[in-house]
């Protein structure tokens, strides 16, 4: 088969939705071998295209990158809206057209795929910008009329995707993430729990994340501080998750959760909310707390400091099942049956 990616969100800073597309896009390529051939398409303005290019760096696929003017968003919104010319045109002969949130052009043929890494902006509206909701909620309804195959990150999703979407949950693949290589445990994992020791919480911007509800245990645990930075480059993020006492994920919703993973391959102890959207992110090797209640969190990092060996030992088995390749494997299998 050729598949071709849209992978235009690479051309922007990469977050939880980029790094999993960059993962994927790298299983998709080591699951594909000699038998099927995997092609980088994304249409993207001049000064993205270089963001994009050192982005899939190293991931032995065929680039179709397509240079845009710089209003290169409105051009693929009128794209998807006009529906012409067939993506073909420009991404050449295909088997499969995996897109991404950002475009949904026609194509003439093959199977039509997207992923859907969860449906926060139809469950919690008041959480994203109004325009994020429009264009997901758009893209949710195109995707749920026009795909042979819906690609997700979680058993808990592929359920309410089938459920508030309507759509088959037999075409709905789920293709759990995988852990960078980047995130191992230090040789001497050992960290200052007391006044040098810190609680580890990203993308605190976020309103699911709760920054609120764990300022508020912290106080409860005042031998550590909260680390929470705005933003974390890729060099730094490696050592931030070793050297914390405690990884706090206290979100009221997630899709998945890949920082829970990758928390856990660095050797570092994790505190997770108890939404069910988290139990496939946390298995067993995870503290779970009620993410209302600040004293939950703070208890559920007392015993995170004091359990500290064996959530450690717990979270690298967990970790160890998910993969890239495995992830490739299953978007692959995905498209295969869907014939």
């Amino acid at each position: 088969m050729r598949i071709v990616v849209d992978v235009t969100p690479l051309s922007h800073p990469r977050t939880g939705v980029g790094n999993y597309l960059r993962g994927s896009l790298g299983g998709l390529a080591e699951a594909a071998g000699d038998e099927h051939e995997i092609v980088a398409f994304a249409p993207v303005s001049m000064l993205s295209r270089k963001r994009l290019e050192e982005a899939i760096d190293g991931i032995p696929v065929e680039q179709r990158l397509v240079s845009l003017p710089p209003s290169a968003h409105l051009w693929r919104t009128l794209w998807s809206r006009i529906g012409t010319p067939p993506v073909e045109r420009l991404a050449g002969p295909l088997d499969v057209f995996h897109f991404s949130d950002w475009m949904y052009p026609r194509q003439r043929s093959g199977i039509r795929s997207t992923i859907v890494h969860d449906l926060i902006p139809l469950r919690h509206p008041e959480w994203v910008h109004p325009r994020t909701r429009r264009q997901n909620v758009a893209k949710y309804r195109h995707a749920a009329r026009t795909c042979d195959v819906i690609v997700t990150i979680s058993e808990f999703t592929a359920n309410d995707i089938a459920e508030r979407l309507g759509f088959p949950r037999e075409r709905i693949v789920v293709a759990y993430p995988g852990v960078d290589q980047r995130f191992t445990p230090s040789p001497s994992n050992t960290v200052l729990q007391g006044s040098g020791g810190y609680v580890l919480m990203l993308a605190p911007h976020d309103p699911r994340k709760n920054l609120a509800g764990l300022a508020a245990a912290m106080e409860l645990v005042p031998e550590l501080r909260l680390l929470a930075p705005d933003d974390v480059s890729d060099d730094d993020l490696p050592a931030l998750y070793r050297d914390a006492a405690v990884f706090a994920y206290p979100s009221f919703f997630e899709g998945f959760g890949i920082p829970i993973l990758e928390a856990m391959a660095s050797g570092t102890p994790v505190v997770a909310s108890s939404d069910p959207s988290l139990d496939e992110a946390s298995g067993d090797a995870a503290v779970r707390v009620d993410p209302s209640r600040p004293e939950s969190i703070a208890e559920g990092i007392r015993r995170a400091l004091q359990e500290r060996e064996t959530l450690v030992a717990k979270g690298l088995e967990h970790v160890g099942r998910f993969t890239w390749r495995a992830c490739g494997e299953a978007h692959i299998h995905g498209f295969l049956t869907s014939t």
